[in-house]
């Protein structure tokens, strides 16, 4: 074309589905296929650090392949015309071929361990009350009144006579039905709902937590607190990067991207709550309560707020309180006439999923210190106890669910989660199925074998020399490349996916980086607080991630500080036990409030021993030569500067 535009056709890999869209010269690649609405991930925020965009173009002149593109691709893609999209410019009508992403069947999705009602502390006050009365409209013209004023009448005392409007619509038909029996729903003695008849035995509320990497939620029954039913998947956001400065990047300065990144989320919200009451049998209209947590992004994101300036120093959030909006300000069309309640951000990046970990450990009532680490995308370290809470943000990017890594993938069915080594190497594999790839749990198992076996040293380099006195069949899994060493986990003839499973230098680099960040965060905070280990009585891991990692091996490699296995617990999704306690009781819900204005956040970033702890926190002994420590420096600044958030 020759106006400036080109035109990208892309056809799907079994050669059917066909989209045509038209782009700006120098767009890229990943760009046009977004527009095209297609699903091409970009978990490395279209840095060119990933495969996850990988398509092949089949015609049509393309600019030469870029550094990325032979890192990740290697030389005999790149010959064959395969590319990563976000490297892409367009410079004339091109022909591309998504290739389709790898099938990750039955995702480990981690919804709450435990029944918060059965927390004999927890108060179920939730706000919502279910009135039955009888009403009667006017029937004398020198009666000075309205259907609303009769409605309140037989209210208790104390309600809040501002009536939505959209009760107010419902009024006049509902109390000329029945004989004027109503059910009149308050939410914290405002009046939310109206109803023909007796409905007072349905009162349901949604708990959700929108992770960067997943969202899970809870149906509950108001009343009893019972569990009615669990739904839960990928956070869709993803294909736009799978970290949280990868979004607001996308983002910033882009009100059209922002909308894009909410949609998605609103979308998948909304289908939870079908479903999640498709399971149980109960009438949407009847969900009266949702309360949402998230990390500040995914909270900003959800409500449409401007990520800009969150993503730029001082990394301040735009609104810090909590907040109550009816479902159609949201919107939430699956729910109604629900109340959408989100809990309270403390600073920074430690959010509103924080308090809800906050809430769900009492951390704030103990009487030692302890810690709790939410260990995932975007980790966060709370550590206090009853005399007060420090919390920071550590920001360990997408590397334990998969991205970023070469053959890395999320917990799903065919993924690597366990490793052991003795004269050779042995996997265990999530469904039994064959290997396709391997998720965070497995990596982080993988190198602490690694450690063990001397297959890399104290600084996470694989080994080159003395090859010969490891075992023969450990020996010929090391493959010297042009881009570095590799390791093979799976042969290629005993994999699920026709081609050798490895690791690679660069997979462990991104470990090193991700596995540093939590650590720091504990240790910065133990620092300030002056709490050594054998002071800090328990450290608790939340989260859906943080429950599917071993103990030991995270131990081992210096994920967590070396405290006593028993010392080291499991809480399960702690940042969603806290909504469901947060939608169950309204104590708690304010509870949140208090407690997010007396916790201090710590800026890791602004602390001149930051970079050292980091620095030390990548070496796998604990004890770092000098040579080692300019690598690791070398390789850690750039997440030292994406915890200036934090």
């Amino acid at each position: 074309m020759d106006d400036g535009t080109v035109r990208v056709t892309f056809v799907g890999a079994d050669g059917g589905t066909t989209h045509v869209v038209e782009r700006p010269r120098g767009a890229t690649l990943l760009d046009a296929a977004h527009t095209a609405g297609l699903p091409v991930e970009a978990t490395c925020g279209a840095r060119g650090r990933c495969r996850t965009c990988r398509v092949k173009v089949l015609k049509g002149d393309i600019p030469p392949p870029t550094i990325q593109d032979k890192v990740q691709l290697g030389e005999d893609e790149v010959r064959e015309r395969f590319r990563l999209a976000c490297q892409v410019k367009l410079i004339d009508d091109c022909t591309a071929v998504p290739m389709p992403p790898r099938e990750e069947a039955g995702h480990q999705i981690l919804a709450g361990v435990h029944d918060v009602a059965e927390d004999s502390r927890l108060t179920l006050d939730s706000g919502i009350v279910k009135h039955v009365v009888t009403v009667k409209p006017p029937t004398e013209e020198h009666h000075q009144t309205s259907d609303v004023e009769e409605i309140l009448a037989v209210l208790p005392p104390g309600t809040r006579p501002d009536v939505p409007i959209e009760i107010v619509r419902k009024a006049p038909a509902a109390i000329r039905a029945d004989k004027g029996k109503l059910t009149v729903t308050l939410f914290n003695d405002r009046v939310i709902d109206v109803e023909v008849g007796d409905t007072s035995a349905h009162t349901y509320g949604v708990a959700f937590d929108i992770g960067t990497t997943s969202i899970v939620g809870t149906l509950m029954d108001l009343k009893t607190g019972e569990q009615l039913a669990d739904v839960g998947s990928v956070n869709p956001q993803a294909v736009y990067g799978g970290d949280l400065m990868s979004r607001i990047a996308f983002a910033q300065f882009e009100p059209k991207k922002l909308q894009t990144l909410r949609a998605k989320v609103l979308n998948a919200i909304n289908d939870f709550i079908t479903e999640a009451c498709e399971k149980a049998k109960v009438s949407p209209e009847h969900v009266y309560k949702v309360v949402v947590v998230g990390n500040t992004c995914m909270h900003h994101i959800f409500l449409g707020v401007d990520v800009t300036y969150v993503g730029l120093a001082p990394y301040a959030p735009v609104v810090r309180d909590l907040i109550v909006l009816p479902a159609k300000d949201v919107p939430l069309k699956a729910a109604p006439n629900a109340q959408v309640c989100l809990l309270p951000i403390v600073a920074g990046f430690v959010g509103a999923d924080t308090m809800a970990c906050v809430l769900a450990t009492r951390i704030y009532e103990s009487e030692n210190v302890r810690a709790l680490v939410d260990i995932g995308t975007n980790g966060e370290v709370v550590m206090g106890s009853k005399n007060g809470l420090m919390a920071c943000s550590a920001p360990a990017g997408p590397a334990f669910e998969g991205a970023q890594i070469r053959n890395g993938m999320r917990g799903a069915v065919g993924a690597i989660e366990k490793v052991t080594i003795d004269a050779d190497v042995h996997v265990s594999v999530i469904g039994n199925a064959p290997p396709i790839g391997i998720c965070g749990s497995g990596l982080i198992d993988a190198v602490a074998r690694f450690v063990d076996a001397k297959i890399i040293d104290s600084s996470g380099r694989l080994r080159r020399e003395r090859r010969e006195i490891l075992p023969p069949a450990i020996q010929k899994r090391f493959v010297d490349t042009p881009d570095g060493c590799e390791f093979i986990l799976v042969h290629k003839e005993d994999s699920g996916r026709q081609e050798k499973i490895v690791l690679t230098q660069g997979d462990i680099r991104q470990l090193q980086l991700a596995k540093s960040a939590i650590y720091s965060g504990v240790v910065m905070l133990q620092r300030v607080m002056g709490i050594p280990d054998e002071r800090l009585a328990e450290l608790m891991l939340c989260g859906g991630f943080g429950n599917y990692i071993s103990i030991e091996s995270a131990v081992k490699i210096r994920l967590l500080p070396t405290l006593p296995i028993e010392r080291i617990t499991y809480v399960g999704n702690a940042a969603l036990m806290g909504a469901q306690m947060a939608l169950l009781s309204e104590t708690e819900r304010r509870r949140a409030l208090d407690l997010a204005r007396k916790i201090e956040h710590v800026a890791l970033a602004t602390r001149p021993e930051f970079q050292e702890i980091f620095v030390d926190g990548m070496n796998f002994s604990g004890i770092s030569f000098a040579e080692e420590k300019r690598a690791l420096k070398s390789a850690a600044n750039d997440s030292v500067r994406m915890a200036a958030g934090g």
